[in-house]
């Protein structure tokens, strides 16, 4: 393995310009867009080969961003102990060979098994990126983070067309075979260009730009996992980035469908000297406006505030959806206003990783933003639930259920009861509660995978017809709750401090599942 890294790194020059480094971590984003944006342009014709529902479809979906975002942690982990050019290349590995994989998937269960490696390809390529980009440039948090988010959201926008057009003259499973070998090669490529800032190195801006909003609220602690997931800081985040995920994933599984329900979806449209079908011209201008607005936001966030951009941000995103639902049978209203809503969505992956810097520091970056990240996947859980509502089918809520419980036992045993709670559970108790809750969340996961897996109780209700108008509200309802908690509640809450960490250091310490915080190194590279 030493031999192998070595050759490696002999045969990539050296890089030492940060921006260099920030190129090539957009490229592998850029390389694995499609797993998840051009995910709704394969529904229609799986469902089709498959003879299956569209909800059933669309929990692939479901278990790519859980395997992308709740696993995101562990990898982070990796990355900060052995560095981002072998676990990047392994993700690109993973991700393509999930595309190859689902091009010959001839049941659900093979689909999600597929889709599955995928999701943890891009979960890899994914937190190492935005960790990479939160360590190197701790002077323009919401800039770089934006830039890097830019490559996975805009990433898809000159491939869909492509994309779409084999799929019509060669079918999925060409599109999937062929485009997983091309992106997963990209990300191998790009991997060989990556690596981790020096230890103890800063750039001379580090706390020289910026607003002064965003300045005082920037820790020079560095807080662990545990030590940041026992502040209500974190929490709430959390809280918000699942709430406003919710809506965009939504719109990102359901774009094709929706269309196809209104009948849009073919009709052409002409637009800034551009005519395409309503739904291809649709997709192509919400993964570049999807993309455009992730540095856009995080530069704005870098002059006046995190909690302010964000309020503006989720804000918008709830007017657009709102606007959405009432034009979405007008073909050029349709792909405005879809627009719109990436426009106010994709800020989230700039906004809540840069103000994870902020809060907890650099050290630990891309594990804290990992677990924060898994928000995403959290909400995620309400796609193929959408897809129920809207056309008022039978939906199976097993999973969901023992996902949920086997979460809350972890959230109790690490984090409330040795804080919140002032509870000594003992290493017996919290062992006892972490397995139950491990063997909850791998059963909910393999009977995701699997639906045929027996469980002691049925879980399967017929929900009402809501159409998309029921479901998109349930999305801008939770935006507005967002944008309200994140002006009047998060805005308002100081910045954890020192104290703050070796206070919640030693609560954890007492379960056994914290280190001691440090303090973040002073500056000293260029």
């Amino acid at each position: 393995m030493g031999v192998a890294s070595a050759s490696i790194a002999s045969a990539v020059p050296r890089v030492v310009n940060r921006w260099i480094i920030l190129f090539f971590s957009v490229l592998s984003m850029v390389a694995v867009a499609n797993f998840q944006y051009g995910w709704t342009l394969f529904v229609p014709p799986l469902q089709k080969h498959l003879r299956q529902e569209q909800a059933l479809i669309q929990v692939t979906f479901t278990v790519f961003v859980l395997l992308e975002t709740w696993l995101v942690p562990f990898e982070g982990w990796l990355v900060d102990k052995f560095g981002p050019r072998l676990l990047v290349m392994l993700g690109g590995v993973l991700a393509g060979l999930g595309w190859v994989a689902s091009g010959r998937a001839e049941s659900l269960t093979a689909l999600y098994g597929s889709y599955a490696l995928s999701g943890l390809g891009a979960g890899i390529v994914y937190g190492t990126a935005i960790g990479s980009a939160l360590k190197w440039f701790p002077d323009h948090r919401g800039l770089a983070a934006g830039l890097t988010a830019a490559g996975f959201g805009a990433g898809s926008a000159f491939t869909v067309a492509p994309i779409a057009n084999m799929i019509n003259s060669a079918g999925y499973q060409a599109a999937f075979i062929r485009w997983g070998i091309i992106q997963g090669v990209v990300v191998v490529i790009a991997a060989l260009f990556l690596k981790a800032p020096p230890a103890g190195s800063l750039p001379a801006t580090w706390r020289k730009r910026g607003g002064e909003e965003v300045k005082k609220r920037q820790s020079a602690v560095d807080f662990t996992s545990g030590q940041m997931a026992a502040t209500p800081h974190f929490w709430l985040m959390y809280v918000m980035m699942a709430m406003v995920a919710t809506g965009g994933l939504m719109a990102v599984a359901q774009l094709n469908p929706m269309a196809v329900d209104f009948k849009v979806d073919k009709i052409p449209v002409s637009f800034l000297w551009l005519t395409m079908p309503a739904l291809t011209f649709a997709l192509s201008a919400d993964r570049l406006v999807n993309g455009l607005c992730r540095p856009f936001w995080g530069w704005v966030s870098d002059h006046i505030g995190r909690e302010k951009t964000m309020t503006l941000a989720f804000g918008l995103e709830a007017l657009a959806i709102f606007a959405l639902i009432k034009f979405a049978h007008n073909p050029l209203l349709f792909v405005i206003f879809s627009a719109f809503t990436f426009f106010g969505w994709g800020e989230i992956f700039s906004l809540f990783p840069a103000t994870t810097g902020d809060f907890f520091g650099r050290k630990h970056a891309t594990a804290n933003y990992g677990f924060l990240y898994t928000a995403k996947g959290t909400a995620s859980v309400f796609v193929p639930i959408g897809s129920a509502l809207a056309a008022g089918k039978a939906f199976d809520f097993r999973a969901d259920i023992l996902l949920v419980i086997g979460g809350a036992l972890v959230l109790f045993a690490l984090f409330l009861a040795p804080t919140a709670l002032k509870l000594d559970l003992g290493r017996k108790t919290k062992s006892l509660l972490l397995a139950v809750a491990g063997a909850l969340v791998t059963y909910g996961l393999v009977l995701t995978v699997v639906p045929t897996v027996w469980t002691p109780f049925p879980a399967k209700f017929t929900l009402p017809k809501t159409g998309w108008q029921g479901v998109f509200a349930i999305a801008i309802v939770f935006d507005v709750i967002a944008a309200t908690l994140a002006f009047f509640v998060l805005r308002r809450m100081k910045a954890p401090s020192a104290a703050q960490a070796l206070e919640f250091g030693s609560a954890l310490q007492a379960s056994g599942a914290a280190a001691a915080p440090s303090k973040a190194p002073a500056a000293t590279g260029r």
